[in-house]
């Protein structure tokens, strides 16, 4: 994981930098603004706690370029959101982050670095196979 602040990039040259726009006991949030999109990194546990934070942040990166310094010519089309450091999300969590996907022509969401037991809840909720929801590193 990069540390919160840090940059990606070639030796030694800072291409991208992340940012924490959330933090509790047990969630991290961190956003890095690529060439595509935002991307969302979430590190800990989502549950019904903190899944309203989530929601809150996600709508922030996609719409408040101000505040979160992601988006520089209004609304981005999609957000990245990288869950793989996420060690526990429950059905609360799992729809903040899916519903934003439906209906088709309104998606704004796409998954990452889905985990096996994330790829299972997905599946037993009926939301696995949205065409957002992708299995690659980013």
């Amino acid at each position: 994981m990069t540390p919160i602040g840090a940059c990606w990039g070639v030796r030694g040259v800072c291409s991208v930098q992340q940012r924490l726009l959330y933090q509790d006991e047990q969630l991290s949030i961190t956003v890095a603004m690529t060439s595509a999109a935002p991307v969302v990194t979430l590190i800990g546990e989502i549950d019904a706690t903190n899944s309203p934070a989530l929601a809150g942040v996600l709508a922030n990166c996609r719409q408040d370029p101000e505040r979160n310094a992601v988006v520089q010519n209004g609304p981005c089309p999609y957000i990245d959101v990288d869950t793989g450091a996420l060690s526990f999300i429950d059905v609360s969590g799992l729809r903040v982050l899916v519903m934003p996907m439906l209906p088709a022509g309104q998606r704004w969401i796409r998954l990452h670095n889905v985990t096996p037991a994330q790829r299972r809840l997905l599946r037993l909720m009926g939301w696995y196979y949205q065409p957002t929801v992708h299995h690659v590193p980013l």
